[in-house]
């Protein structure tokens, strides 16, 4: 039997029971129109309307998942919770970045955190779409230069010093132009 949704389920603080979390969840287009369709007929408009009127008439598969796929975040303490929680989980970028090189064959140990400085450069010093461009160049220039993880570095360290005297040129002409 195919289900309209598909929701994850996070354990509350008492960890005995779960909570639906459904903006974290997978919607079939048919009846989440007609849900909506309904709902709109009844209450003569969604605006106000809790997300709950919507999934109680649903079909739903509750899915189990990692708590720290999603951060239900009600309060500004919330908030910081789940920032805090995401720099403290840095294995994620580590996982992803080793599922990255073993997709791609790369064999190369590189200090991500070089590169997150980079992107953080280029994003703030330059325009936003220049983190991911500037990094796509940066590895091209190592790999032509040699492809080690010190050509990483250097390519990086020499990106991230233009990134800067490119900031520091347009804080003294005035306002700067960020196309992102």
């Amino acid at each position: 039997m195919t289900r309209d949704v598909s929701i994850r389920a996070t354990p509350t603080k008492h960890a005995l029971t779960s909570r639906d979390q459904p903006l974290v969840a997978v919607y079939r287009a048919e009846p989440l129109r007609r849900e909506l369709a309904l709902l709109a007929t009844e209450h003569g408009s969604l605006a106000g309307l809790p997300l709950r009127l919507l999934t109680r008439e649903l079909d739903v598969a509750r899915v189990e998942a990692d708590p720290l796929a999603s951060f239900d975040c009600d309060t500004w303490e919330d908030l910081a919770a789940a920032r805090a929680r995401i720099r403290d989980h840095g294995d994620v970028l580590d996982e992803w970045i080793t599922a990255v090189k073993d997709e791609l064959g790369i064999e190369l140990d590189v200090d991500t955190r070089v590169l997150l400085d980079l992107a953080r450069d280029a994003a703030h010093g330059v325009a936003r779409p220049a983190a991911p461009l500037t990094t796509f160049l940066v590895g091209y220039a190592a790999a032509q230069a040699g492809g080690s993880g010190k050509d990483v570095a250097d390519a990086a360290r020499k990106a991230t010093a233009l990134a800067l005297r490119w900031a520091a040129e347009a804080e003294a002409d005035g306002p700067k132009n960020d196309a992102g």
